[in-house]
């Protein structure tokens, strides 16, 4: 479908800001050239005499004169006193001649006996030179008034200030390829959610016969990564239309009303190429709950979210412009941007699954030269819970591995190292001494043995002691299938997988490390919401508690109160401490049964630096894996690596 172009701006021979640059050289130029030649110090002529005789280092202290009509210049070689005189004569001089000078030969004597330079020049008339000089101020002083008048019209007064009113949005101009939803891997219940604006913008009357009316708002919500502005030229791409893209962030300016204007602009451009789409992106950090926090309702930030909404709000049944926002954060926006008339629809783009996965890597891997050996189902299947952008990283680090190896193909090789160096960070060059590559490898060998003993942990893949990132050592888990929710034997086991290495280091070297600061954090914050989130506790009961304000930029704890009393808060820490030394507890009593284990696997470790799931089942035996697996349905976010932090 055709769309028509946007209308040309007019054109002027000279833009504002060249405009401006050439009055002020025009005036700095008219002030500098009626000011020239006024430096030099005027002298009397018996003064002047008195100079031709003083001496400076062997030398005349005048270096030269110049001989311009009736009048005389001269440079001096150092600064003087004259006799008489407060003053000192520093550098250029000027003197009147008297009649009888000019014909005296006295005086070009005394220069040439004093090895004078004298030099010569006529005299100049200075009439012409304040005509210019006149001429070229009042010229500046008329264009500059006849410029401000002309754009005295226009947003912020005119001027360069104009450009700050329009709108700064970006029109998407497919140049070869066209973006479709054939480029947008899995995502299927997504894109046919998104079908209907596409058949909207190709064919509205099909629309308005039935008395339908497409939503006038789409926003997308999801992680950041997961393809939402990617869906959103997929949209422009299907339907043929013009498609303007702007951040959030680029209505706001130090100008006030310089949002609500450039909302303004937006949209009209928007109306003129209509049908078209307009897409904003990060659309919380212009719509924001309106009133909240100590800035009041009047400053720059709501009154370009209220034009927004009234934009929005005011187009008419027939304008064919469709909004696509996008969002990472949908509980920050303010309601009134969410009801039905603005963002009628709401569509959740989030992680993608084993088969969406499984589409990523064939999409972003279609050109880039593979081996033989390369199985994506198994890439897919060691990458749960990681975004569209996350997968694009993983085959970009495995063709610039290859690359620099000098390999013409990318082989499932350069897979694994791309995957290690996502998942657990980049190596890290610098070598630890022994004493801290003991504790290091007893540290994960700990963390490996209870997520190899305890059925309910995810299996391991990967264990090393090479410092990645900022941390001395990983224990890697990798999920075999994607969850929806974990049950509380399943988070209880976890606690305990995460206090392996400390109750390692305790049980081996009898003192604690500073290494288990991230295991620590996480077990804490993981045993707070087992009790305040989700009623995991025989004490507490079913219920809610709210422990933390999760947006403290609203300004919503100002007036909120917490919702428990004081008593119900020294319960809660009871009962995280509770669960927390249980889980302790139990890592330690199964790292005493099975020491041997723990001894072989902390040796292999000092001995190999990493070890995979294949060496491990060499060492201690098969994992004791849960026969019944847990239900499948939308994946979870992905787990983090046990990490020995470096102090």
């Amino acid at each position: 479908m055709s769309s028509p172009e946007p209308k040309p701006s007019s054109q002027r021979g000279i833009s504002p800001s060249t405009l401006l640059v050439l009055i002020i050289v025009l005036a700095v130029l008219g002030v500098y050239l009626s000011n020239w030649g006024g430096q030099e110090q005027e002298i009397s002529y018996d003064q002047f005499r008195w100079l031709l005789g003083q001496r400076y280092q062997g030398q005349p202290v005048v270096q030269w004169v110049r001989f311009r009509g009736q009048e005389v210049q001269g440079q001096l070689r150092t600064a003087v006193r004259l006799p008489g005189e407060k003053a000192i004569l520093k550098s250029r001089f000027r003197v009147v001649l008297p009649p009888t000078a000019l014909s005296n030969p006295d005086l070009e004597r005394q220069l040439l006996k004093q090895n004078i330079r004298i030099l010569a020049q006529p005299a100049r008339s200075s009439g012409w030179w304040n005509v210019l000089v006149l001429f070229l101020i009042g010229a500046g002083v008329f264009l500059l008034m006849l410029f401000l008048l002309q754009r005295a019209q226009g947003p912020l007064g005119g001027g360069f200030l104009a450009n700050f009113g329009k709108s700064p949005a970006r029109r998407y101009e497919a140049k070869g390829h066209r973006v479709t939803f054939d480029d947008v891997a899995g995502l299927e219940g997504v894109k046919q959610d998104l079908q209907e604006v596409v058949q909207f913008l190709k064919n509205p009357q099909k629309f308005r016969r039935m008395g339908a009316r497409v939503p006038k708002g789409t926003l997308l919500i999801g992680p950041p990564g997961t393809g939402k502005t990617l869906l959103a030229r997929a949209v422009a791409g299907e339907a043929g239309v013009p498609f303007f893209s702007i951040n959030g962030s680029e209505f706001i300016q130090m100008f006030v009303g310089v949002g609500a204007s450039r909302v303004r602009d937006l949209f009209q451009t928007a109306k003129e190429n209509a049908p078209c789409i307009l897409f904003i992106d990060e659309i919380d950090a212009v719509g924001r709950v309106r009133g909240a926090g100590l800035g009041g309702g009047h400053d720059e930030r709501e009154q370009t979210l209220n034009q927004i909404l009234s934009e929005m709000d005011g187009f008419t049944p027939h304008e064919e412009v469709i909004v696509l926002a996008a969002t990472n954060r949908p509980d920050i926006l303010d309601p009134a941007l969410l009801r039905p008339g603005r963002f009628d629809r709401h569509i959740t783009v989030d992680r993608p699954n084993y088969q969406g996965r499984l589409q990523l890597f064939r999409v972003h891997s279609r050109e880039v030269p593979l081996a033989e050996d390369v199985d994506f189902e198994r890439l897919a299947r060691r990458t749960v819970g990681l975004t569209g952008a996350d997968i694009r990283n993983i085959v970009n680090e495995a063709a610039l591995w290859a690359t620099r190896q000098g390999k013409e193909v990318v082989c499932m090789a350069d897979f694994d190292y791309a995957m290690d160096k996502v998942l657990m960070g980049p190596k890290r060059d610098e070598v630890p001494n022994e004493k801290e590559k003991h504790m290091t490898a007893y540290h994960e060998a700990g963390h490996a043995l209870l997520a190899w003993l305890l059925p309910e942990v995810d299996p391991v893949h990967k264990v090393t002691i090479i410092p990645r990132g900022r941390a001395l050592g990983v224990t890697q888990l990798l999920p075999e299938e994607d969850r929806m929710c974990v049950s509380q034997s399943t988070l209880e086991a976890q606690l305990v997988f995460i206090f392996g290495g400390r109750a390692a280091e305790l049980l081996v070297f009898d003192e604690l490390t500073s290494g288990a600061e991230n295991d620590l954090e996480r077990a804490t914050a993981l045993a707070r919401r087992m009790v305040t989130a989700w009623g995991m506790s025989s004490r507490l009961g079913p219920v809610s508690y709210r422990t933390s304000h999760e947006h403290p930029f609203l300004g919503k704890e100002i007036y909120e109160h917490r919702e428990f009393s004081d008593q119900t808060a020294r319960l809660i820490d009871e009962e995280v401490a509770r669960i927390l030394n249980h889980a302790d507890e139990r890592a330690r009593e199964l790292l005493q049964q099975h020491r041997d284990k723990l001894d072989r696997l902390a040796q292999a470790l000092l001995e190999r630096e990493l070890l995979d799931s294949h060496e491990i089942e060499e060492l201690i035996g098969p994992p004791a894996r849960a026969s019944a697996q847990s239900p499948t349905a939308q994946p979870l976010a992905p787990r983090q690596p046990s990490k020995r932090k470096e102090a």
